[in-house]
């Protein structure tokens, strides 16, 4: 399973979605679902803008949960 901080990084940022997807053009929706962990796919694009906009590599974003087995 995949685990994205983007709560962890607005919440430390003290930055809210909406302000970030006004910064950045993406979809409020979009960013709800990486906030709240429930996406299933996202886009190649949407993974740049944020990562530039936050100044943050793709792996300080998300990052593979090992299985406990």
């Amino acid at each position: 399973m995949v685990k994205c901080h983007l709560s962890r990084i607005l919440g430390e940022r003290k930055q809210k979605i909406a302000e970030v997807s006004r910064d950045t053009g993406i979809n409020r929706n979009t960013l709800h679902r990486l906030y709240n962990e429930t996406a299933t796919r996202v886009e190649l694009d949407v993974i740049e803008v944020l990562c530039k906009y936050l100044d943050i590599q793709v792996g300080d974003l998300f990052e593979l949960d090992k299985p406990n087995n």
